[in-house]
């Protein structure tokens, strides 16, 4: 087993070539570390998003007080609230002024699931098969682990929010199609995920 297996990413990782990164980040491990307790899971979905030439980009018109994060060096959590309804996550990538990010669309949970499904559910009860909609999609990622604007411009490489390191995935058990969602550059296949996985968004 290689010794690097579960350390934290360095701010190395996250300054390389977009595509490369987004696709690393699969099988990768999220966590949130709070005073007393910890939330974990597995990245299984992401999407890519390049300020420069990608009209579904936040940076694509520019640096905005929104989208300033974007803009710096790789490392940083990007977190907007979006259709006046949830927040979305995304991990800047690149070199700084580049404008690159990486949308956390599903995430596998692996620690702290009990805490995970009380900020999703507000103590609701749910049956087992719920927790599938735990976090399989973007803004339920957000809500589970707790994340909202505060988080904005959070590095990753210190000690409350961070990735750990994991063997990268083999090129077959990747998928790749079109983003969701989006209205424009519709055509870039910028989507990446964890094939069979059953918390990805859509299948």
């Amino acid at each position: 087993m290689s010794p690097n297996k579960f350390r934290k990413l360095k701010r190395e990782f996250y300054k390389r070539n977009l595509l490369e990164v987004t696709k690393n980040l699969l099988g990768k491990i999220f966590v949130v570390q709070g005073e007393h307790f910890k939330l974990s899971g597995k990245i299984v979905e992401v999407e890519a998003y390049h300020g420069e030439h990608d009209e579904a980009s936040h940076a694509f018109r520019g640096k905005t007080k929104r989208n300033e994060v974007m803009f710096w060096e790789g490392g940083y959590l990007y977190v907007y609230f979006t259709y006046g309804a949830h927040y979305c996550a995304n991990v800047v990538v690149g070199k700084k002024d580049e404008g690159q990010a990486v949308l956390i669309r599903a995430i596998e949970p692996m620690e702290g699931i009990d805490k995970m499904k009380i900020n999703r559910f507000e103590g609701r009860s749910i049956k087992d098969m719920s927790l599938l909609n735990l976090t399989n999609g973007p803004g339920k990622v957000c809500k589970a682990f707790g994340l909202n604007k505060m988080h904005n411009g959070i590095d990753l490489t210190k000690n409350h929010i961070f990735i750990l390191n994991q063997p990268n995935l083999k090129k077959n058990e990747i998928g790749i199609s079109r983003r969701i969602g989006i209205s424009k550059s519709v055509d870039l296949k910028w989507r990446f995920f964890i094939k069979d996985n059953p918390y990805i968004s859509r299948k």
